[in-house]
């Protein structure tokens, strides 16, 4: 099927093409693949780097790489991206506008998964390479064309699950395996590393605060029922980790975590319980105000992010087989957050102790019915606030592409 460069969707919104390679691809959903001038976005190619001018839709290419190569992420305050070349298991930047490059470190056994925001440490996580067990293999391959873990697993009767059950099943056994891990820095100027958390907790999911270089997030990994998966870490302190979340309920999962662009507020999906009521729920760091915003069965996303001023949430929608199982799903969404007003103006006695009720105005911008949901969207919003960008195998070969806010048709 060929990959037209430009399209109209039913919504009445322009969804432009913006790779030329088939097997490009942008980021996860919460990592920086912008400059920090907003003015280009980072992707991966299966030649290398490129960036793409996002006042003119230009591509250019930044560095060819001939060999197993995964892009990290843009930091944010140099025009670099960093990368890891994954047969020597070396770190590099390269500089965005020279194709200059740098190593910063050999390292073989950790997962590099942050940057912070001065552009000093690197951290990751790494398993104690002496633990030895099964399921740990699993966790060490993924899949080349979803970048997602091979999850397969039988009911006792020797049944195939769903790719949905076996990957409760596979990330169960994983959690419980209690390997020994590590989070750890490396100091982006000379390479050293120092070891700041040890724990038997599947330790995941790491992003520094976009504006603060020493609050470090993290998760707990595992299926979200089963753990406390959200928590933060302050560099400067004592190193205990904080708690962003507590459970009230049996069954009640957060997670898909990120901070809002302004550093202020960690964002997350609540669901209470798990796969019947929906939330967004806001955890502002300096004050311990929360915010909750309510969404439909179908408004459901695997992951949702915020614009850069705040104003807007997006999502990337899920198949009926994801935790929602919502029959009308996959869409690329945009959402207009309204907070529930007090009732002739008049507040609770407590209210300032309450969390801030609201709920999702919801729009469809993109049609992903043909959407395979193992290649997750992971849609999130232009620096300009004029776009989302989203990558997708739609017409047969994955392809990162930008769907604008402002519809062209009524």
């Amino acid at each position: 099927m060929s990959t037209p460069r430009t399209w109209i969707e039913a919504s009445g919104h322009r969804v432009t093409r913006l790779s030329d390679e088939a097997g490009s691809s942008s980021l996860y959903f919460n990592f920086n693949a912008y400059t920090p001038e907003g003015d280009f976005l980072v992707i991966s190619t299966p030649t290398g780097i490129a960036k793409i001018e996002l006042s003119s839709f230009k591509l250019s290419p930044v560095i060819t790489i001939d060999e197993h190569f995964s892009l990290l992420f843009v930091g944010k305050t140099y025009r670099r991206a960093y990368y890891r070349l994954n047969d020597a298991k070396t770190l590099h930047w390269v500089d965005l506008d020279t194709g200059v490059t740098h190593v910063i470190a050999k390292e073989p056994l950790g997962d590099i998964q942050t940057i912070n925001s001065d552009e000093t440490y690197l951290a990751g996580v790494e398993v104690d390479p002496t633990y030895k067990s099964d399921i740990l293999e699993l966790f060490s391959k993924r899949d080349p064309k979803t970048d997602q873990f091979v999850y397969e697993a039988n009911w006792p009767d020797g049944t195939p699950m769903t790719y949905a059950d076996a990957k409760e099943v596979r990330l169960s056994q994983r959690l419980n395996a209690r390997a020994p891990m590590v989070l750890f820095l490396i100091d982006v100027n000379t390479g050293e590393r120092k070891d700041v958390y040890k724990a038997t907790d599947w330790l995941n999911h790491l992003l520094f605060s976009p504006t603060d270089a020493t609050i470090l997030m993290f998760c707990h990994e595992g299926p979200w029922h089963q753990v406390d998966r959200l928590w933060l870490l302050d560099l400067k302190g004592d190193l205990k980790p904080q708690r962003i979340h507590e459970r009230r309920m049996n069954m009640e999962i957060a997670g898909h975590e990120w901070f809002s662009h302004d550093g202020k507020t960690v964002w997350y999906d609540l669901q209470t319980p798990r796969g019947e009521d929906f939330w967004i729920a806001g955890y502002e760091i300096e004050t311990g105000k929360r915010t909750h915003y309510h969404l439909e069965r179908n408004e459901w996303s695997v992951h949702f992010h915020s614009s850069y001023d705040n104003s807007l949430f997006c999502g990337d929608g899920g198949d009926p087989e994801m935790v929602a199982h919502a029959e009308d799903g996959m869409y690329l969404y945009l959402f207009q957050p309204k907070r529930i007003p007090d009732v002739a103006g008049l507040k609770s006695p407590d209210a300032g102790k309450l969390i801030v009720p609201g709920f999702f105005e919801s729009k469809k911008l993109v049609d992903l019915k043909d959407n395979d949901y193992r290649l997750e969207p992971n849609a999130n919003f232009t620096p300009d606030g004029k776009y989302l960008v989203f990558r997708n195998a739609k017409y047969g070969g994955l392809h990162v592409y930008a769907v604008a806010l402002e519809p062209e048709i009524a």
